[in-house]
């Protein structure tokens, strides 16, 4: 990255960080079960519900018990279960449509980051209906009050239920992008571990490396607080304690409830403290190949993580304390090889694979444009890197896969 770049870049973090202590921020209010809800409902004088969901969690039948706790309580309800992986400008206008159809007063995001995205946006467009998605991209563009915003997580991962960000890819470019205001922040998080008991242990595995990848990219930025550490060391630790649990033995309570929470913390301090250019890259293949988005964090990780270098060994040396790898005498550089180590580890573990096959290579310069536009100057990251720079991620995951490709 060239100097000019790069002044311009730590000057514009160091002024966000430096207002950081200003700004709106809140923390959802945690709700353990969706038992709970009708009350919240009636007591903020919401009458129609729209549910916004994908067709997967609906056929699995994990929206039944919330339908009908409002069915009980006499509080409509509608359902939109279009969402697709990586929502599009066309499944937050269609919620849109059947939110003012239907009377709607308030949402429920049901689901993974995707189905919480969506209703994101529809509530933003709903709070401006003369802006469009395109134009509300970036930075404080909403500005308005959103209808009541309720999200029921059913991954442990996204963090989505607690941050001030929505992901949305145009249905016609295909790009995607992130609005982030404070208006998105849900009003109430539901971590309830019942309704994450049928995940299969592919998506467990991935969308919980994922709110492992919002922790550590919180962590090492140059953007924390005294509480985003706080918040970022402790669902460390509890990933590490209990993803293994979660992908062996999916119908354990305590592991679900304990990965739902550290999911939300990892939402909680990334939400303040920015992420990297892990986010940046897998966003950029989310958005051009509909790659999911906590496997390509996932896959990208330790990747991205050695390539910082000694610039990130200090801060891995915290982490690799917190998830129980390292003693605090450890040397920093040592105890940052274990930490990348065990995210291999995982991986493997998990069958996780260190390729994406969709990449082409003539697609690689738009997409390497992409994540910098993304995180340049926005992310706070420990070494900056520019497009040139961000496009050796995109080989180095083809390389890999053609060297198999060599070998068999």
């Amino acid at each position: 990255m060239n100097p000019f770049k790069k002044i311009y870049c730590r000057a514009f973090q160091t002024a966000l960080k430096t207002a950081l202590p200003f700004l709106p921020y809140r923390k959802p209010k945690i709700v353990g079960s969706v038992n709970a809800l009708p009350d919240i409902l009636k007591a903020k004088k919401c009458t129609n519900v729209l549910i916004i969901t994908d067709m997967g969690i609906r056929k699995l039948g994990l929206t039944k018990h919330l339908e009908k706790n409002l069915s009980e309580n006499n509080i409509a309800y509608s359902i939109y279960d279009k969402t697709v992986a990586n929502p599009t400008t066309k499944n937050v206008a269609e919620a849109v449509k059947l939110y003012t159809s239907c009377g709607c007063n308030a949402m429920i995001g049901f689901g993974g980051g995707s189905s919480i995205d969506c209703a994101k946006a529809a509530g933003a467009q709903i709070a401006r209906p003369k802006k469009s998605l395109a134009r509300m991209k970036g930075i404080l563009k909403v500005l308005k009050r959103l209808p009541l915003l309720i999200a029921i997580p059913t991954t442990a991962g996204t963090g989505s239920e607690t941050t001030l960000a929505a992901v949305i890819t145009d249905a016609q470019t295909r790009h995607k992008y992130a609005i982030n205001d404070f208006p998105l922040i849900p009003r109430y998080a539901v971590l309830d571990p019942k309704v994450t008991l049928s995940l299969p242990p592919s998506i467990t595995a991935a969308t919980g490396m994922d709110a492992l990848t919002h922790a550590v990219e919180a962590y090492i930025g140059n953007s924390t607080t005294y509480g985003t550490k706080k918040d970022a060391l402790l669902a460390v630790r509890l990933i590490f304690e209990n993803i293994d649990t979660a992908y062996l033995k999916g119908d354990n309570i305590d592991a679900r409830r304990n990965m739902l929470h550290a999911s939300f913390y990892a939402g909680c301090a990334f939400t303040k403290s920015y992420v990297g250019y892990v986010h940046a890259v897998a966003h950029s293949l989310g958005g051009e190949y509909n790659v999911p988005h906590g496997l390509a964090n996932a896959v990208l990780l330790p990747f991205v993580l050695e390539a910082y270098g000694k610039a990130v060994h200090k801060k891995l040396h915290h982490l690799s304390v917190a998830a129980g790898l390292a003693e605090k005498e450890t040397p920093h550089d040592i105890a940052a090889k274990s930490f990348i180590d065990a995210v291999k580890n995982m991986k493997k573990r998990f069958d996780i694979p260190d390729t994406i096959a969709a990449i082409r290579k003539e697609d690689v310069p738009k997409l390497s444009h992409y994540a910098d536009k993304e995180a340049n100057p926005l992310y706070p990251v420990p070494v900056l890197m520019d497009a040139a720079e961000l496009e050796a991620f995109y080989y180095l995951l083809m390389e890999k896969e053609n060297t198999d490709n060599d070998r068999s």
